[in-house]
């Protein structure tokens, strides 16, 4: 985090899924689950600025297919502080994407939780880690989780929050098709959805954790080529365990030693598809 008299600059990490297990629905139409989550070292950058006194919320994104106005989370994000705190809105906030949309890996939740922190920090209003999850829960399910800032596991729909950290860093290559997901509908698919014979789910074992996804059902129904990408990984030397992360579309690896993605990366394409979207990162 960078502080600046007029402005700071943070860091909005994306998340992976380590396990994901829904239990059933639930009356709000959300679902029941318990998922252990991590944050990675991929990132967005956001900027914040006072801006000229009765401006209110000034929104930037370097990504034109990000929403823009109420619609965007941060936006959300901001609005929700300033009616809570009662501060007066005045700032200029800038986004700069590297996560992708429809991955899975909890950008837009991130960026939120990430304008949540700052700005708590920015104006000095010192509302606890649990006010800022609150706030962040009516925000979007994965809000929370990023405000703790720190591997957890999550229960609810993913509002209860309990930090767990990692005992040590994880190498990942992070796998992403040209298409995306959508969460909603994935979760909806869940319970009419069936396994794919020969497609691998069962559970997986790497340095003392469980890895599976209960998603990776109704998913792998419709989009093969992720059932395809994630058997192929299990498949290679380098790789100690391979899931999709929360709904899709990103699959990543788990990687048994660093220095190994790239490698790995460049094969993917030559042998899966030339468009795929990579990462190098690591669990923080």
């Amino acid at each position: 985090m960078t502080i600046e008299m007029q402005g700071m600059q943070v860091l909005a990490p994306a998340k992976i899924n380590l396990s994901l297990r829904i239990l059933g629905g639930r009356p709000d139409g959300f679902h029941e689950i318990e998922t252990f989550i991590t944050p990675i070292s991929l990132a967005d950058q956001l900027t914040f600025t006072r801006a000229a006194e009765g401006k209110g919320i000034e929104f930037y994104c370097d990504d034109p297919t990000v929403p823009e106005g109420d619609d965007n989370l941060v936006v959300k994000a901001a609005r929700g502080f300033f009616e809570v705190t009662q501060v007066k809105a005045s700032l200029s906030i800038k986004l700069e994407k590297k996560i992708p949309h429809g991955a899975g890996l909890g950008g837009g939740s991130s960026d939120a939780a990430a304008t949540l922190l700052a700005l708590n920090q920015f104006f000095d209003t010192k509302l606890s880690r649990e006010t800022l999850a609150q706030l962040g829960s009516k925000i979007g399910s994965d809000v929370p989780f990023f405000i703790f800032q720190s591997a957890a596991q999550c229960r609810g729909r993913g509002e209860l929050v309990s930090p767990e950290p990692l005992p040590a860093p994880l190498s990942l290559l992070l796998l992403k098709p040209e298409f995306g997901v959508p969460t909603a509908w994935a979760y909806g698919r869940w319970q009419q959805s069936r396994e794919i014979p020969n497609v691998p789910y069962a559970i997986q074992e790497f340095a003392g954790r469980k890895f599976l996804n209960d998603l990776e059902r109704p998913v792998f129904e419709k989009f093969v080529f992720l059932a395809r990408l994630k058997a192929w990984l299990l498949e290679q030397s380098e790789v100690a365990a391979a899931l999709m992360s929360g709904s899709g579309s990103t699959v990543f690896a788990i990687l048994k030693s660093t220095g190994q993605g790239e490698n790995l990366a460049e094969r993917a394409k030559e042998e899966l598809d030339p468009n795929l979207w990579t990462c190098v990162t690591q669990t923080l």
